[in-house]
């Protein structure tokens, strides 16, 4: 049986949530420290050549601010290119000062107002570069800014140059440290879900070759022990005859392995399905609708035990969750070309946009199996005290 975490791309779906936070805080850290340094910008322009400072500013804060910006984008791509932007664009404003500083010195104290910010240029670093390249950046980034302050400012009041950049760089690896981390668990939470997924969807396919095996028992009752009970009593019959020929081609089938490829009638169809469902619940009754000319339906066998997976797993669900007091029904629709399952309770029902995603049973035994099944798809229709129906259905496509 297909199974929706084999065939599913590397989940990164934690990873990009961080990623979105990490644009929206950091552009947030860029707009704040604009507003805050926007009169020392100013003052420093007329230490700089005139080009230097429009030309700086606007792009430094712009390419953070367009950082965050990118984060409501659904593609996270061009979120990481927006990201290594305005961290290149950070370290360029660093380089080319020293082409446009004139002096004369700074007497007030303060320094290059690019110096105050090194750590969140940085965090653009993470989002966009390995841990390594983005340690490096900020190192590169405190050295480069202190240096620029050691050169700015007038020399009555430089401080020593070694330990203001030491301590830059450990001011900073505090949050670039913590925004590294927090991606790994991102990453580790993402594999984790891709590796539970599979184990779901495995565990949902040992569950239905304990179907198929009953329906094996029941050729074994049904097809030989019958066979042999009717021809010791009625003799070389034409229904005998008919009868034997039947069982030895579904035995031949399983003998060759053609059974992997074979295709289930409408009576075989709806013989799985109530299997897998008195499996889970004995009581469990199936209502058949058969359209006109529905006895024509096949399906694929594969196809039919993906649909008595998920039919067993709606039921499992159903009694775990909808309440000890509630009815349960199964009812099964067949056309001539199309399958269709619903399995409805009147219990205690839910919003299914509250699920966590740890909760496998809906996102991989059922909406994943369906999903993954070609003609097939699956809905849920669920609210708070209104019960539960998992709509299930097949079409040959």
């Amino acid at each position: 049986m297909t199974s929706p975490g084999a065939a599913a791309v590397a989940r990164r779906e934690a990873t990009d949530r961080i990623l979105r936070a990490f644009a929206m805080f950091t552009a947030a850290g860029y707009l704040f420290y604009l507003l805050l340094l926007l009169p020392t910008i100013l003052s420093e322009d007329t230490h700089l050549a005139p080009w230097w400072t429009p030309v700086a500013a606007v792009t430094v804060f712009g390419s953070g601010i367009a950082f965050g910006l990118t984060s409501f984008l659904p593609d996270t791509r061009v979120l990481r290119v927006s990201a290594a932007a305005a961290a290149v664009i950070y370290l360029v404003a660093v380089a080319t000062w020293p082409l446009a500083w004139h002096g004369p010195s700074l007497t007030n104290g303060e320094g290059v107002w690019l110096s105050a910010f090194p750590g969140v240029a940085s965090l653009a670093a993470v989002a966009a570069c390995r841990p390594a390249v983005a340690f490096a950046h900020m190192i590169v980034g405190c050295a480069g800014v202190q240096i620029l302050n050691h050169i700015a400012r007038d020399g009555s009041i430089t401080s020593p140059l070694i330990p203001d950049i030491a301590f830059t760089i450990m001011f900073c690896t505090l949050f670039v440290g913590a925004a590294v981390m927090a991606l790994r668990t991102g990453r580790l939470l993402d594999a984790t879900t891709d590796s539970t997924h599979a184990a779901a969807a495995s565990a949902a396919a040992s569950r239905a070759r304990a179907v198929e095996r009953e329906r094996f028992d029941a050729l074994i009752h049904d097809g030989v022990m019958s066979t042999l009970l009717s021809a010791s009593r009625l003799g070389a019959t034409t229904s005998v005859s008919r009868q034997s020929r039947s069982t030895m081609r579904q035995l031949d089938a399983l003998r060759t392995g053609t059974g992997l490829h074979e295709r289930f009638d409408s009576a075989e169809i709806l013989t799985h399905l109530r299997t897998a469902a008195t499996d889970v619940d004995e009581n469990v009754v199936l209502k058949i609708n058969r359209r006109q000319q529905a006895d024509s339906l096949t399906m694929p066998a594969e196809a039919t035990r993906a649909v008595g997976a998920a039919l067993a797993e709606a039921l499992r669900n159903s009694i775990r969750h909808a309440g000890d007091d509630a009815d349960r029904a199964v009812e099964v629709a067949l056309t001539p070309d199309l399958l269709s399952v619903r399995v409805s309770d009147n219990g205690k029902g839910f919003d299914p946009r509250t699920v966590p995603p740890h909760r496998l049973g809906l996102a991989v035994s059922i909406v994943g199996r369906m999903r993954q099944l070609p003609g097939g798809s699956a809905r849920i229709d669920s609210r708070p005290s209104d019960g539960t129906r998992v709509h299930l259905s097949w079409s040959e496509t």
